[in-house]
């Protein structure tokens, strides 16, 4: 995995349940974004930013733009790790994505999300990422 310019990392791993495949057993491709997110709220969580905290300071982070490359098919019982790199913080998160087969280490998936600052209360999109994030990242980066 490459974590080439990544201020923060989390790998997790996620066994391919049944109901995620289509009748090959072969994961359908809209079920990824799922596991991506449970790669990122667990890279949030290391900086105690996930959705709930996000909520609470008074913004959320939609998501604006979301890139996701297939390169091999997951299947039903393969375990893989998905693991998220924080690459941008200052005016939007920028997080990347790899997931590999557990056993062989094949990357099987590459992907990147873009999220924004919205203030809950107007609205509004935020063109730099708020202190809040500055104050939480500091915390783990320093």
């Amino acid at each position: 995995m490459n974590s080439k310019g990544a201020l923060l990392t989390h790998v997790v791993e996620i066994e391919i349940p049944f109901h995620d495949c289509d009748p090959m057993n072969v994961v359908w491709h809209g079920n990824y974004p799922r596991y991506l997110e449970v790669a990122r709220c667990e890279l949030l969580r290391l900086f105690d930013y996930d959705y709930p905290q996000m909520h609470e300071s008074g913004y959320a982070w939609p998501i604006v733009d979301m890139q996701i490359k297939y390169v091999a098919s997951a299947v039903f019982t393969q375990k893989i790790k998905v693991a998220a790199y924080l690459k941008e913080y200052e005016n939007r998160l920028r997080i990347d994505y790899v997931i590999i087969d557990s056993l062989t280490n094949k990357r099987l998936t590459k992907a990147s999300t873009t999220q924004v600052a919205v203030e809950v209360s107007s609205k509004e999109m935020q063109f730099e990422s708020p202190a809040i994030l500055f104050n939480k990242l500091k915390a783990v980066l320093n």
